[in-house]
């Protein structure tokens, strides 16, 4: 496959499922949950229920059987209509169950898979914490294992953790220093801690920007025990593991930034054919024509990127450097998309009611989150062979 042929057949037919779903299904009901701050669980079990969670997975793990190119379509078709159903899929995916799928035992697959490929329950992934972002070697969460129960033994705190609170979250898979390396550097593994364990504590969600229909809490560890079977990996490759699943997450966030970027320009055109000033449609005014020319170039821009990266990583090439370059660029053109579309609606695009203030309020998130813009730019210039 490559980004300057269109999709094939049975991509197409996924974008236009997804496509229909989020116009015919999202669209009408999600401004309300947005504004509540509400959950929207129903929308999200039909998600479940189309099959979407279990994209890239086999199908003997309760999944579709298609791979991370298809997960990136569904994004971007999302995310053209609203990025809180988009990133509660991205997370659900991406940073709860692939983590399973590509590092778990078969008996860990087995148990946590299928629940997760079906969305009918919900993973998160517990990195970053309060004073540990993106340098995520400086993990402070420590777990220790106590010979006698078998067990491990986990105090700590994670922040900012997306579907680690909703009645479906299933699990949180937990990074945590677990011993010292012969360097004296941390090592640190990755553990799966079940919604409910006793001494495992989730907060009341955060009063965000963005993503309201979304959820995002930050979880506490207070002598919290789970099985020592619960490693999930090899003891101390939790850092390297998760270094990995975030480079596919970028793509992921890349592709739902075009989304966004795309849903923009959709919405921009729309109302430049119907408002009118001075005594015609303002998409007649060359200011706005223009403004939207350039909107639609970034989006399209951004798309061919995710994909080139995306392509690349299901074909089993390289893709860290195209990963980050696609995050970067998708991302910040949402910022400005976003701020170019509400230009274009005026004093409506300050308005909630209005998609394009959603966007607005939604876009920034994606210049921070699974990397932030300076981390993307670090590891472009170290792919580069450049010591940043």
């Amino acid at each position: 496959m490559t980004t300057a042929h269109r999709l094939p057949a049975e991509y197409e037919e996924l974008r236009r499922t997804v496509e229909e779903f989020a116009h015919d299904v999202v669209a009408p009901k999600i401004g309300e949950f947005y504004e509540h701050d509400e959950f929207p669980y129903e929308i999200i079990r039909e998600m479940g229920r189309m099959g979407l969670f279990g994209l890239p997975f086999p199908e003997e793990y309760g999944g579709m059987g298609g791979d991370y190119f298809a997960l990136c379509i569904a994004l971007e078709e999302l995310a053209r209509v609203d990025s809180s159903v988009a990133i509660t899929l991205e997370a659900g995916v991406s940073l709860g169950a692939m983590p399973v799928f590509r590092f778990g035992t078969e008996e860990q697959k087995r148990a946590w898979l299928p629940q997760l490929t079906s969305g009918e329950q919900l993973g998160a992934f517990g990195l970053t914490e309060p004073d540990c972002g993106s340098d995520a070697g400086g993990t402070r969460t420590t777990a220790r294992l106590d010979e006698a129960t078998n067990e491990w033994v986990i105090n700590g705190t994670k922040s900012f953790i997306t579907n680690s609170g909703t009645d479906i979250t299933a699990l949180v898979t937990v990074t945590a220093v677990t011993g010292r390396k012969e360097d004296g550097r941390p090592e640190i593994s990755s553990i799966i801690v079940p919604s409910g364990t006793p001494g495992f504590t989730v907060s009341k969600k955060y009063s965000k920007v963005g993503w309201n229909a979304s959820d995002t809490r930050e979880l506490s560890f207070s002598d919290c025990r789970v099985p020592a079977a619960n490693l999930l990996g090899e003891q101390g490759r939790g850092y390297a593991q998760f270094l990995r699943i975030l480079d596919e997450g970028r793509i992921a966030i890349a592709a739902l930034a075009t989304g966004l970027a795309q849903g923009c320009v959709d919405e921009s055109v729309a109302y430049a054919k119907e408002r009118t000033a001075f005594g015609r449609p303002i998409g007649g005014n060359q200011a706005i024509a223009f403004k939207l020319a350039d909107m639609e170039m970034r989006a399209h821009t951004a798309r061919l990127a995710w994909r080139d990266a995306a392509s690349r990583l299901v074909a089993g090439e390289p893709f860290k450097k195209e990963a980050a370059m696609a995050k970067l660029y998708s991302s910040e053109i949402a910022v400005t998309n976003a701020r170019e579309a509400t230009q274009v609606h005026g004093g409506y695009g300050f308005m909630n009611e209005y998609p394009v203030a959603r966007m607005w309020r939604d876009s920034k998130i994606l210049e921070i989150g699974e990397g932030t813009s300076e981390v993307q730019r670090m590891l472009i210039a170290r792919e580069l062979g450049l010591p940043a």
